[in-house]
């Protein structure tokens, strides 16, 4: 193997080291992070079904930004649906030995390249021209857009002008990552760029703003139930506080009666 390939095939391990530490560990902390008050938002769904109906607009047609801002929905939804269909069709690199026939339904998916990068110049502009969005916006929200933008454009050259990248050396090199019989990779400056930034974005994902990917589900504003006249909402941990302090009383009462 080149120095080349040597390096990015360290780095991927590293990268993808973190990403699976630092998920697990924020994951974790989601889960146990105590919810004592019953907060979803209107309108707000009655039953488990409800709410299991709401997560799925909200994840797959972002229900609420839609009914906020329709065109930061438009280019939010652009980017993700895109960047979703890219990254399907990009499991074809990574397949160990033949690709099958089922991947070849996916070429045309190549196409949501360019959703993706209109989402991202849109939500880029908005960051800059809408006053009180810049006014909110921290360099690393300019960072996220900017990376995304980076790995999107630099894959759109990649496939859709003359200075192709060979795919049999992509394909070779990303399986190999996964079966480690390491190969190789392209040295063209665009796949280069490409690969350096997605690697960047995998090991930064657990301490940026894209934790929402996996933070939705845990948003108490989405999903609970909202049951609180008919039931009394009580956390896990209240109760065991609850119990704690009825033995407390329980002790006190009695060397008060000794």
């Amino acid at each position: 193997m080149t120095g080349i390939s040597i390096f990015f095939t360290v780095l991927f391990y590293l990268a993808s080291i973190v990403f699976i530490v630092g998920m697990a560990r924020k994951i974790y902390q989601y889960w146990v992070t105590p919810a004592p008050l019953k907060i979803p938002t209107a309108p707000t769904p009655l039953t488990k079904t409800g709410v299991y109906m709401r997560m799925a607009r909200e994840v797959t047609l972002f229900e609420s930004l839609f009914k906020s801002n329709k065109w930061t929905w438009l280019f939010g939804w652009m980017f993700h649906i895109g960047l979703f269909l890219v990254l399907i069709r990009h499991i074809r690199y990574f397949w160990p030995g033949e690709i099958p026939e089922i991947f070849l339904l996916t070429q045309p998916f190549k196409y949501a390249a360019f959703a993706m990068v209109i989402g991202l110049v849109g939500l880029i502009g908005r960051r800059i021209f809408v006053e009180r969005v810049r006014y909110i916006s921290a360099p690393s929200d300019y960072l996220m857009l900017l990376m995304l933008l980076i790995i999107g454009v630099s894959g759109v050259v990649m496939t859709f002008t003359t200075n192709h990248t060979d795919v049999v050396m992509v394909k070779d090199f990303a399986s190999g990552l996964i079966t480690f019989n390491w190969a190789d990779m392209p040295t063209e400056i665009q796949w280069v760029i490409h690969l350096l930034m997605v690697i960047v974005l995998i090991a930064i994902f657990p301490i940026s703003k894209l934790l929402h990917v996996p933070g939705i589900f845990f948003s108490p504003t989405r999903n609970q139930v909202d049951d609180a006249r008919r039931r009394r909402h009580i956390s896990p941990w209240a109760l065991e506080q609850e119990a704690n302090n009825d033995e407390k009383l329980g002790q006190t009462l009695g060397k008060d009666n000794n």
